[in-house]
């Protein structure tokens, strides 16, 4: 079992940044690819970002390409959304998530993770 916890969500002007952070409890952090989604209000939960297990490989959605950056600390069991240019469409609440069996096309998809946090709301607005 892994529990998520994110952090980080908050009221920023356009154009700024904003740094999410996911904690995960559990000793088997390390194997698990990570995941950010989002969901705006009316819309369907979107893939946002991912990182494969070691850290090696990143996935991103065209729309954050340039101004989002994942990464983790599987030292501090945390994985991190550096958000930058922020934009209005970027506003929503936006999930961590843990998938054990990565491969291929699965870190698009939400259906093939484990594990969800409770979601962080990110408004951007002037």
């Amino acid at each position: 079992q892994v529990q998520l916890v994110e952090s980080g969500g908050g009221l920023v002007q356009p154009g700024g940044p904003l740094r999410l952070s996911c904690v995960a409890s559990g000793r088997t952090f390390n194997y698990y690819a990570m995941g950010w989604f989002r969901q705006a209000p009316g819309k369907e939960r979107e893939f946002v970002a991912a990182i494969s297990s070691t850290g090696g490989n990143t996935y991103y959605v065209a729309s954050v390409k340039g101004r989002f950056t994942i990464r983790r600390d599987n030292a501090k069991n945390t994985v991190y959304l550096q958000m930058a240019s922020l934009k209005p469409e970027d506003t929503a609440v936006y999930y961590c998530a843990a998938m054990l069996k990565a491969y291929g096309d699965s870190y698009y998809n939400q259906y093939h993770y484990d594990y969800w946090g409770q979601g962080t709301q990110v408004t951007v607005s002037s």
